[in-house]
């Protein structure tokens, strides 16, 4: 198990609290690396991952644009964009709302369920792999942990 120090090839002592925020930071970093890898196969960022996922949650309503971008991981992409992406895949249609024309719903297509239901185990096994090494108890704690220095 390589250490923060061995991954920054330093001898220098890190202060707790700088080594923990470095190590979170490393970590998420690596995690979002392995799971983009097997995305990358499906010609499928992780964020793009998380609209269809969005999406299929609605569960054949619609979505607009807000509601993806506030449930979205990463508060930082670029909802539109990632939405015209998944447009050219045909993985969504956009539709302009008949009686309010401001109004864009957003749905997830029949391609767009295939391409999920192809990809969630594979995503699943890689997750599982990525926390092969702690116990469920350890999952718990972590996640407890995560959460309280959220908050």
């Amino acid at each position: 198990m390589k250490q923060l120090e061995d991954i920054l090839k330093t001898n220098t002592p890190i202060p707790l609290n700088k080594k923990t925020v470095l190590n979170i930071t490393y970590s998420s970093i690596w995690t979002k690396d392995v799971v983009n890898a097997v995305l990358k196969s499906f010609d499928i960022s992780n964020e793009q991952f998380n609209v269809l996922r969005i999406l299929r949650g609605k569960k054949g309503k619609p979505a607009n644009l807000q509601d993806i971008q506030d449930r979205m991981i990463n508060k930082m992409s670029n909802t539109t964009r990632l939405v015209d992406k998944l447009i050219a895949k045909d993985y969504v249609e956009r539709f302009t709302c008949k009686k309010n024309r401001r109004k864009v719903e957003i749905f997830i297509t029949k391609k767009g369920l295939n391409i999920l239901k192809e990809i969630d185990p594979i995503v699943d096994k890689t997750e599982s792999e990525i926390t092969a090494n702690l116990t469920t108890k350890e999952l718990e704690t972590l996640n407890l942990l995560l959460t309280k220095l959220r908050s």
